[in-house]
């Protein structure tokens, strides 16, 4: 196991840099970069400098020079374009960038974000406690609620209980995580019936004067309905994954000699079926978590104003802000590679039967 944990490490560092380059050439490619963002609104101050001008002002020195590739440099002296283009580092050729970016990301130095005055991995530490929040307890909560009620459905498979409760998990699978947190806000948060939970930020204001236990009932007073509204859109998948999962080992033949020794139905399901049924659980829980951990929080974060890093992505691909959406896809990709890998090892924790070494040979 320890051969082949070390080759997955390595295979690692590839698939990195692949996707890393895939991402950068769609980056050139994409149009309305930081530096076009930068002219166009240079371009838009020179234009209203004089009323009636066609580009004059101050910062217009040279008002039919075509020196420049960028439409919104039109009218502007072409030293202060180039002055811009070093400020984002784009006065350097394509293929330099990307081995600088390379090298740097080798020792995790992601550079500075070109709108916040802070360097990527301060960024990512400052939004990282509310994504971790949101991430295991909505985690935590899904597979507590999952996995029991999946293996009591498939008990109950075709029962009055197996019936209403797939209703009641259709019903939540059909209503988007946003607008669950919206209704939630309308009942729970003050919008039209009950005030009882905070709207808005992971703590309160004065956090810091509260004792240890006022600390810890206030964090869990303002992230219930942000968890709630998670956990509602990520159950229904997962509760019917582990029915399906537990009936089709239920059928097998091993299961009815199981019973046939005079094992009780307890024994049959921990003892033989358990094991078996989980390891499909247990596949996608890397995916899983990673979706709820970084994606599947955004709009949460938005709705409750929540600042974390799913909203730090979403706000570094509107500015283009180019070290950010790196440094984070950086950090997404090797987290979701090393849980793959974690998966891996649960795999043979639950059934050490299973051995990767031998098939990759």
């Amino acid at each position: 196991m320890a051969a082949y944990i070390f080759r997955r490490l390595l295979l690692i560092i590839p698939t990195l840099i692949g996707i890393l380059t895939i991402n950068f050439l769609i980056i050139q490619a994409a149009p309305g970069g930081p530096v076009e963002q930068t002219l166009a609104q240079l371009e838009g101050l020179s234009n209203s400098a004089i009323p009636g001008s066609a580009g004059g002002g101050e910062i217009q020195s040279s008002s039919n020079s075509n020196d420049s590739n960028y439409r919104g440099a039109r009218g502007l002296d072409p030293s202060l374009v180039a002055e811009i283009e070093a400020l984002y580092g784009f006065d350097k050729p394509v293929h330099e960038r990307y081995f600088q970016m390379l090298g740097n990301y080798l020792t995790f130095d992601f550079g500075k974000s070109f709108y916040s005055d802070k360097s990527v991995i301060d960024l990512i530490i400052e939004k990282l406690p509310v994504s971790i929040s949101l991430g295991l307890w909505t985690t935590l909560l899904t597979y507590l609620i999952s996995v029991p009620l999946g293996i009591r459905k498939a008990i109950k498979d075709g029962s009055s209980f197996d019936v209403w409760s797939s209703t009641v998990i259709i019903i939540g699978y059909a209503i988007p995580n946003f607008l669950f947190a919206i209704l939630l806000i309308v009942l729970f948060a003050g919008g039209s019936y009950f005030d009882w939970f905070p709207l808005r930020g992971l703590t309160s204001s004065n956090f810091d004067e509260l004792s240890l236990g006022g600390k810890i009932a206030d964090y869990f007073w303002h992230i219930t309905l942000p968890v709630f509204a998670s956990v509602i859109s990520s159950f229904a998948t997962l509760t019917m994954l582990t029915k399906n999962s537990f009936l089709d080992e239920i059928n097998k033949q091993y299961v009815l000699t199981a019973r046939a020794k005079g094992l009780t139905e307890r024994g049959v399901l921990y003892g033989h079926v358990f094991r078996n049924a989980m390891l499909l659980i247990i596949a996608g829980m890397p995916a899983a978590l990673i979706g709820i951990f970084f994606t599947g929080s955004m709009l949460i974060e938005v709705i409750f104003s929540l600042d974390g890093l799913g909203l730090l992505g979403y706000e570094a691909v509107i500015n283009r802000d180019y070290p950010v959406i790196f440094g984070t896809l950086y950090i997404f990709t090797l987290i979701g590679l090393l849980m793959k890998l974690v998966s891996d090892i649960t795999y043979v924790m639950v059934d050490p039967r299973i051995d990767f070494e031998s098939r990759e040979q």
